[in-house]
């Protein structure tokens, strides 16, 4: 009798779980786009200083024949020359006004509270030349956990008109292998996740998002906030606010957003606490600014990460420190950076370049 009760208890188990995962889409990831570029570190351009009065002997003729300043090349343009890279224009641009949360105090956020239906914003129409072309970041890892941890990491990002994909794939100690898939939808706004998916060696969780809940994988839906993002979205959403000027990339300043993860959901704050220069294996010295995450609440586990961002590789985190608890963690350090060919613009439109 007794072996029946557990035979039965297992039965019902295991049908609520399959009918959990039946209610999460299955992802069709993108194929893997053709990377036909190498992306190298570009120093920041020195600005061109307007010449004061200048000092001539008595008699000697003023110089009739001078190259304006504007007319000067500047140092961006000469690097363009040289390496061939496509390098975002010193143009300032629009500012784009974005939902802050209630200011509490001078540099202190509170996270803003979820409510049922809450008002999010319709996907806009892409801005196919704000977000970046095709990327793949490869890193070396290294760690510890139970001992001495080494391996290799990528984050992939890419496009097919609207629909966005950013993969990131950890492969550890030979056999063991972690991915993180994020898919959805590109804005005006930022990313819109409409799906997420872990894998690991023994599980596999997942997230799906509607606009107006977020479904966790035991099924727990929770009211989804406007520009949610999830733990792989992440990287190409920070990078773009910086990139684009949605959000400053500066020593004392913060960033702050809604992270979900298939185990529940947290405001998020990072705070930049300093810019350093990293020795990267193949792109040597670069300096980047370091994004460092505030402890939240009720946390659902150990797990934090911090991230630096380089404004010369385009704003790309070229490093990513993931805390594991106690001792153990986990460090990623770009070494190679791929980029694919910048789509052709419809005929009869201009391309701006970014």
């Amino acid at each position: 009798m007794f072996l029946l009760l557990v035979l039965l208890g297992h039965g019902v188990g295991l049908s609520w779980l399959q009918r959990q995962l039946q209610d999460f889409k299955p992802l069709l990831a993108m194929p893997d786009p053709l990377f036909t570029r190498i992306i190298e570190a570009v120093p920041a351009a020195v600005p061109v200083r307007p010449p004061g009065p200048r000092l001539r002997r008595p008699g000697m003729p003023p110089k009739d024949a001078q190259t304006p300043v504007s007319e000067a090349p500047s140092a961006v343009a000469t690097a363009v020359d040289q390496s061939g890279l496509e390098l975002p224009s010193e143009t300032p641009q629009p500012e784009v006004a974005v939902p802050r949360p209630l200011e509490v105090e001078p540099g202190e956020r509170e996270a803003p509270a979820l409510e049922s239906g809450p008002a999010v914003p319709a996907p806009a129409a892409p801005a196919s030349d704000d977000w970046p072309v095709d990327t793949r970041l490869s890193y070396q890892l290294k760690g510890y956990y139970r001992g001495d941890l080494s391996g290799s990491a990528r984050v992939q990002w890419q496009r097919e008109q609207s629909r966005y994909q950013v993969r990131v794939d950890l492969s550890m100690a030979l056999v063991l292998r972690v991915s993180m898939i994020s898919q959805g939808q590109t804005s005006a706004a930022g990313l819109l996740p409409s799906a997420y998916e872990e894998q690991f060696p023994w599980s596999l969780r997942r997230l799906a998002f509607d606009g107006d809940y977020v479904r966790l994988h035991d099924g727990t839906q929770l009211p989804q906030p406007s520009a949610v993002q999830d733990t792989a979205s992440q990287f190409v959403e920070l990078s773009h606010r910086f990139s684009s000027g949605r959000d400053e990339l500066k020593v004392g300043s913060q960033i702050s957003l809604w992270l979900a993860r298939p185990q529940g959901m947290a405001w998020w704050t990072y705070d930049v606490i300093g810019e350093e220069t990293l020795e990267l294996p193949q792109l040597g010295p670069v300096p980047a600014f370091h994004l460092r995450p505030r402890p939240i609440a009720n946390p659902t586990g150990v797990i934090t990460a911090e991230l630096w961002f380089a404004p010369a590789l385009q704003y790309l985190p070229v490093r990513v420190r993931i805390s594991l608890g106690a001792d153990n963690f986990v460090d990623l350090l770009v070494e190679r950076i791929e980029q694919g060919a910048r789509p052709a613009a419809p005929e009869g439109e201009q391309r701006v370049q970014p």
